[in-house]
């Protein structure tokens, strides 16, 4: 299996579970991953927010650990990797603000080449302009936003452990999900999943 190229955007308070798991499960299976963060280089931190669902009417959030980034936003050149995503948490309502930001989805979009996110990631998807006509899901309080984007709203299940695959795009509620948007994303990337 040819080792693939994947670039992971982040920022200050990225869901620590859609960030953490991820990566670890690319790299199991062979593949590089670029972790990057505007105004952030190789060898920097993010601190990430842990999100719970506990019964209250939303999550909760806690302070999570700090992810180190692997690669220099800066010098992130798109057409050198073969997939994107973007976890959620916190960090995706500022990182749609960063026009650099947007053209990175843009590029994925547009060349075909899979696109994955995960709870708030889509906040990123929509600021981007890529999801009008497409079909998506996310955390469910982003179904308003979805829709105003002009995406055709796919409901997450109760347990959201559901994903969603709508050609070279993948999109999951959050990170009960990690499983299928993984096992979702690969299958999209081309890399054989067991089972």
């Amino acid at each position: 299996m040819p080792k693939k190229r994947i670039l992971m955007l982040v920022g200050d308070y990225v869901e620590d579970y859609e960030a953490m798991v991820p990566y670890q499960m690319l790299l199991l299976v062979g593949h590089q991953v670029d972790v990057v963060c505007p105004g952030k280089r190789a060898g920097d931190v993010v601190p990430t927010a842990i999100h719970d669902f506990e019964g209250d009417q939303t999550y909760t959030e806690k302070r999570g650990h700090n992810f180190r980034l692997t690669a220099t936003f800066d010098e992130v050149r798109p057409e050198a990797y073969d997939g994107l995503l973007i976890p959620g948490g916190r960090s995706p309502e500022y990182l749609r603000l960063d026009e650099r930001v947007l053209q990175l989805v843009r590029h994925f979009h547009e060349t075909r080449k899979p696109l994955g996110a995960i709870c708030h990631g889509p906040q990123v998807l929509f600021a981007a302009g890529v999801l009008k006509g497409r079909s998506c899901t996310a955390y469910p309080a982003l179904r308003p936003d979805d829709q105003a984007a002009g995406a055709v709203w796919q409901e997450p299940s109760e347990g959201l452990d559901n994903t969603h695959v709508d050609g070279h795009l993948v999109t999951a509620p959050a990170w009960p999900a990690q499983a299928a948007w993984m096992r979702a994303f690969l299958q999209v990337l081309g890399t054989p999943v067991g089972g």
